[in-house]
């Protein structure tokens, strides 16, 4: 029994000799990893569709980690993403005097716990968990549409979706210049994998009239209900929306509860940021 409180003695003394806390701060840009459509845009010569990622954007990382020796170390990390737009649906037929333009961003907070391995003193790798934490996906919508041919409705608003606590991976390669044994600059190369359920949506901003005269929410959903060519847009114009896995044969699509869908966020990005350590 000594023998072997000993040993383990020796062999966390030997750790202890080159362990190292350390901390970091980057910032960087990701691009979309996924494809996934998430629409059409429609002009006088085409159709197309629209694919992406809402973990396309700029991106900063807080993180802190302990190396037990000369390879092996454990790395939690918080990060923030400001995302870029994503086209859902584009609309722009001067002739027939139509205009829609709605376009969605991601803005969200995630945390991650990583394993970290040194394959040399300035290559590394890391791979762990990631959490989406907080945050939103934002969307923007202008809609210039003529009713008749003396009517013209215009809309302009924004709905906030938030989305259930995700789960997914993030691994990454990356190689650190020593300014000094305390400082060191590096570049990494993230994948992030993961996709969020949407869980609810809320229009916080909202205004629209008809030859300039005011109109509600639910004038417009309706007014969108009634016409073949934009009954898709009804199911958007619910104040509150709760998004549920099941609904009852013969529900209605536009009303205040929906079928969820997963939307992504998995990304390639480039990290670029200094690491200040601590300890021998």
């Amino acid at each position: 029994m000594r023998k072997s409180i000993l040993t383990l003695a020796m062999i966390l003394a030997a750790m202890s000799v080159s362990a190292q806390f350390y901390v970091s701060a980057s910032g960087g840009y990701s691009i979309s990893s996924a494809g996934v459509r998430f629409g059409t845009e429609t002009t006088a010569t085409k159709v197309k569709n629209t694919y992406g990622s809402y973990g396309e954007g700029m991106h900063t990382q807080l993180r802190s980690g302990y190396f037990f020796n000369d390879t092996f170390g454990v790395e939690v990390g918080l990060g923030y993403l400001n995302g870029a737009d994503q086209t859902s649906l584009l609309v722009d037929l001067p002739a027939q005097a139509q205009y829609i333009n709605i376009e969605a961003r991601g803005k969200a907070y995630g945390a991650s716990a990583s394993l970290v391995y040194k394959f040399t003193n300035n290559i590394y790798g890391r791979f762990g968990a990631l959490i989406k934490v907080g945050g939103k996906t934002e969307s923007d919508g202008k809609i210039n549409i003529a009713l008749s041919q003396t009517e013209m409705l215009n809309v302009d608003y924004t709905q906030d979706y938030k989305g259930r606590l995700p789960l997914g991976f993030i691994g990454a390669v990356g190689y650190k210049y020593d300014l000094s044994d305390k400082v060191s600059l590096f570049a990494e190369l993230e994948y992030m994998g993961v996709s969020v359920t949407r869980d609810s949506s809320e229009i916080t901003e909202f205004s629209a009239n008809v030859n300039g005269q005011a109109r509600s929410i639910d004038d417009v959903r309706a007014i969108f209900a009634s016409h073949p060519s934009y009954s898709n847009l009804a199911a958007v114009f619910n104040k509150n929306i709760e998004y549920v896995d099941e609904l009852p044969l013969g529900a209605n699509p536009a009303g205040d509860k929906q079928l969820s869908q997963k939307v992504p966020y998995s990304s390639f990005g480039i990290n670029i940021g200094a690491t200040f350590y601590f300890g021998k």
